[in-house]
């Protein structure tokens, strides 16, 4: 019993709702059926609210924070847990809504759920566009994937350097096809390729705008200093990550991006593996692209000494010290023998050391 407070642990769907609670000094759950409706909800839980003190909990899910979000603004504490950091039994082999639904009130009351951070509606509303701009992207990657495989079939082979410039553009418009089908799929593939073109282009010029304003103008510009990130892949972290100072370690948003190595140690025994690739895969993604660029010798091109330009004189040693650090750790491990691949994971890890000191000090 905790100072007198029933527990619910919340399993939410599309349409209905699953409630177990615990009252103090039960360990039996009450378990109820709810629609999910706005009204209903907010109906109900008064009710609870007036009998006793609550807190409630639901996994995080496709349902997003709508229920959070209207429970606290009726007062009522309310956490959305990671799903993926949810202990679970290794024979438990039946999973039903209201098994689900108890199992997480007694978690929540034992303090073994690990909560998330809800975005705030505004920065859920840049999260959406930045992940739409990524989803277009890798549609556009397939449409050119099937429209490339499509001449292949067909004996069509662009010779005249790559692919998708002006001039494969202009080669392409020169091909014609004998049989009807073949002249539609042909003209489908290419319209494709073309309106998702375009789609990524004003997405890019949304999220470009978006960075030009407050609160992320200063964070773009002083992560944009940092070799391998600009402004789409800052704009990634930034909505991703959301606030920084939240992780009091640079260890621990390694970790929530799931760059830190896996592990199966027992005993006397230290056995040490892959990166965990838990926690946020988008972040990760964009640290592994830009981990790439320190392959090469550190050097200011025009654009990080006219961004560096603009920042106190601490971000301009981190950086420069980044820079050097993150090349020396990528020659050293590829003259050890490690593949190209593992040594540009251990020098993302390390870049994400220096996105947080660079993040938390502009927060302090």
């Amino acid at each position: 019993m905790k100072n007198g407070i029933t527990f619910v642990g919340l399993d939410v769907h599309s349409t209905s709702i699953v409630l177990a609670m615990l009252a103090p000094g039960s360990d039996t759950p009450v378990e109820r059926d709810l629609p999910n409706d706005p009204k209903l909800i907010r109906r109900t839980f008064a009710r609870l609210k007036a009998e006793a003190p609550l807190r409630c909990c639901y996994e995080a899910g496709p349902c997003g924070f709508e229920l959070y979000r209207q429970l606290t603004a009726m007062g009522i504490p309310c956490e959305v847990v990671a799903p993926a950091l949810t202990p679970r039994k290794p024979g438990e082999r039946i999973k039903t809504d209201r098994r689900d639904a108890r199992k997480l009130v007694r978690l929540y009351r034992a303090g073994e759920l690990t909560p998330i951070r809800v975005p705030t509606p505004e920065e859920e509303a840049v999260r959406d566009l930045v992940r739409a701009r990524e989803d277009v992207r890798k549609d556009l990657t397939a449409a050119r994937h099937r429209l490339s495989k499509f001449l292949l079939r067909h004996g069509r082979l662009f010779s005249h350097g790559k692919r998708w410039t002006e001039r494969f553009w202009r080669w392409l418009r020169t091909q014609t096809f004998d049989r009807p089908a073949e002249r539609v799929t042909f003209e489908h593939y290419v319209l494709q390729v073309l309106h998702l073109g375009e789609r990524l282009e004003a997405l890019e010029r949304e999220i470009a705008a978006v960075a030009d304003t407050e609160p992320y103008r200063p964070a773009v510009r002083r992560l944009a200093c940092l070799r391998g990130i600009a402004t789409l892949s800052a704009m990634t972290l930034l909505a991703e990550i959301q606030d920084f100072r939240r992780f009091k370690h640079p260890r621990q948003l390694m970790a929530f991006v799931g760059l830190v190595p896996s592990e199966h140690s027992s005993g006397p025994k230290q056995r040490r593996g892959s990166i965990t690739k838990t926690g946020n895969g988008h972040a990760r993604r964009i640290l592994v692209e830009a981990a790439w660029a320190y392959r090469h010798p550190p050097a200011l091109g025009p654009r990080t000494r006219r961004l560096l330009a603009d920042q106190p004189p601490e971000v301009v040693v981190q950086v420069r010290k980044a820079h050097l650090r993150l090349h020396k750790r990528y020659a050293r491990l590829v003259g050890r023998g490690k593949r190209v691949q593992v040594a540009v994971t251990a020098v993302a890890r390390e870049l994400c050391g220096f996105v947080w000191a660079l993040m938390t000090r502009e927060a302090a």
